[in-house]
């Protein structure tokens, strides 16, 4: 959880009052916060002569963006407690009614396709407020933007500077400007070289540095305002005197960029003459569809049931009851009208954590107070539990095969591209793997498509041990599939296989038999004694295949027959000798592996509950 120190005498002044030390952990505890730590007034360090003022370090939720500042803390705490109303975040038009504009170029795309702006007029910093402001940068920069790689902020005395603005992509020798804090120009290949062993800045510089184009932000004027996400130029950099403030936001995320804009603009809004009030900028992107004004500080309208919650929480609340509670969480709520157990909630620009009336159901908690919750257990749950099929049906092979004698393993699921298809003589078309772009071993190459692999080199690295070893797993393969957006997909595999000084071809036979008539399918000759719900429809049986990974005329096919639907689930059989070459074996193997998440496999697996 983020760590965020705030002045103790500042924080209590904001609050109204004065608190000890147990009345503040109280109300932290109360919020879902903790305190960390605080200084005392004899262990504050001395700075140009003054000693700070005493710090209270507290630990913010990592979902609650919107209080890793100063500003954030001490208004929803006002909120909480009833001191203050939740702010009503308005867009207003500029003094002259133009909006400042930011032209995007197409060639970003290659590097930051996404940007946003906005600017905060007549803003009022203060010391501390300004140390503030740069301190939230900061915070966002390393939680939510993950190190700058999916934002980065930059922020203009919009005074110094004059629009339209332009955001361009450029290569490396054509920007030239004097970076921030600094006194002499620089192209963009010069500073790479000169901030390397820069201790705070050179961990951002891989992020474009290898790019044959750098993203950077001109104003109508062709100043560098800025070269994301490194450094701001040093001609618009902000201070304390600072009226008017632009704010730009580059991302490779349009989801996080605007949500770092509305935390940041709308944290800092209340420094202004007209509080919570924030002027757009009009963001020009025919190209990538992204053309709009931002940031879009609408509050997000959804609903919530009344039951969900009541069941959660095991309380009786009406909606009134709960519209008054989300109140002091500065949500926006009333009684639906649609129905008597729902509730309109509108939800405030900065808590983009707000997914799912789940959390709207941890607000209702925690502004009633979790130690005033009921301590029996709810009546009737508001969540039901139970396995997924596929996963149901993984826990009844594994358990039989255990009770078989074998042993599970779990290798990992990246494997060598070789290991996968070569070792196994198997091709690959190019159509199957799901390759890693940017591997940085050779033994981790591509996510495996068959369990084999992993359960041959868990043999290999065990040799040392008695024979015969009888091992299994059950777990994932992946498989392009470029119909689905995600372009690949999973499915479920049982494997196992036998090492010994004979090929034990039997035995993985007969484990075979064994999971299909657990999983009552019977064998197609019609064994005696089986009968039962499901026999008739299910059964299965094999024919002798030629695969290259198994020795010619020793393999076999695993087909099913469910419901008159037939489907091949697998192959088993004694593995070729060169296989057993490349993965350093010198006993026979025989191995098994079937698909058994294919639905005509699990269908049946509800009969087992």
């Amino acid at each position: 959880m983020p760590t965020i120190a705030v002045d103790k005498a500042a924080l209590f002044e904001a609050l109204g009052q004065d608190y000890t030390t147990e009345q503040f952990d109280e109300l932290c505890f109360d919020f879902g916060m903790q305190p960390a730590d605080r200084t005392s007034s004899t262990h504050r360090p001395l700075v140009n002569g003054k000693q700070e003022p005493a710090q209270l370090k507290i630990e913010i939720p990592a979902n609650r963006y919107d209080m890793l500042c100063f500003e954030g803390i001490s208004l929803m705490l006002s909120i909480f407690l009833g001191k203050r109303t939740s702010p009503n975040y308005r867009l207003v038009a500029p003094p002259k009614g133009e909006l400042q504009v930011i032209n995007v170029d197409k060639e970003t795309a290659r590097i930051r396709p996404y940007v946003a702006g906005a600017v905060l007029r007549n803003i009022k910093f203060t010391k501390k407020s300004y140390e503030s402001f740069i301190a939230l940068q900061d915070k966002l920069h390393q939680n939510l933007a993950r190190q700058r790689s999916l934002v980065a902020i930059g922020t203009h005395d919009l005074d110094t500077v004059q629009g339209p603005f332009s955001y361009e992509a450029l290569p490396p020798e054509d920007i030239n400007f004097v970076p921030l804090n600094q006194s002499r120009s620089m192209t963009g290949a010069d500073m790479m070289k000169f901030y390397q062993e820069d201790r705070h800045l050179s961990r951002y510089l891989p992020i474009i540095r290898d790019s044959p184009v750098y993203p950077v932000i001109y104003d109508s004027k062709r100043t560098v305002c800025s070269l994301p996400p490194i450094i701001n130029g040093n001609h618009s950099k902000i201070t304390l005197d600072t009226r008017n403030v632009f704010v730009e936001m580059t991302a490779t995320d349009q989801t996080k960029v605007e949500i770092c804009i509305n935390i940041l603009v709308a944290m800092f809004s209340q420094h202004l003459e007209e509080p919570f009030t924030v002027e757009p900028v009009k963001i020009v992107s025919p190209h990538n569809h992204q053309s709009r004004e931002s940031p879009d500080l609408t509050p997000r309208e959804t609903q919530a049931e009344v039951s969900y919650i009541n069941n959660c929480c095991g309380l009786s609340l009406t909606a009134s009851d709960m519209c008054s509670l989300l109140k002091r969480m500065s949500y926006t709520a009333s009684p639906s009208r649609a129905s008597s157990d729902l509730i309109d909630v509108q939800v405030p620009p900065t808590r983009a954590d707000v997914l799912h009336q789940a959390d709207i159901m941890e607000d209702v908690a925690i502004a009633y107070g979790f130690n005033k919750l009921p301590r029996s257990f709810p009546s009737e749950s508001g969540t039901i539990a139970q396995p997924l099929m596929i996963n149901k049906l993984s826990d009844i092979v594994r358990l039989e095969a255990a009770m078989a004698g074998w042993s599970e393993v779990m290798p990992l699921i990246l494997c060598s591209h070789d290991e996968n298809f070569a070792w196994l003589n198997r091709k690959d078309d190019g159509q199957t793997a799901v390759r890693l772009a940017n591997p940085k071993t050779a033994e981790y190459q591509v996510v495996r498509t068959t369990l084999l692999p992993g359960l041959l080199k868990t043999i290999r690295e065990n040799k040392h041990h008695s024979v015969p070893m009888k091992i299994f797993e059950v777990s994932d393969v992946a498989f392009k599939d470029m119909k689905l957006e995600r372009k690949s997909r999973n499915e479920r595999h049982f494997a196992a296989a036998w090492y010994g000084k004979s090929s034990g071809f039997e035995v993985v036979h007969g484990l075979m038999d064994r999971i299909m008539l657990m999983l009552k399918s019977a064998f197609v000759t019609g064994e005696e004694g089986l009968s039962g719900k499901g026999v008739a429809e299910a059964a299965y049986w094999i024919d002798e295949v030629e695969d290259p990974s198994f020795f010619p005329s020793h393999a076999a096919a695993v087909h099913i027959r469910i419901n008159g639907k037939e489907q091949i689930i697998g192959v088993f059989g004694i593995l070729h000798p060169t296989v057993l070459e490349k993965f350093e074996l010198r006993y026979p193997v025989s191995t098994l592996e079937l698909n058994i998440e294919d639905r005509s496999v699990y269908h049946q697996v509800g009969s087992f509950a």
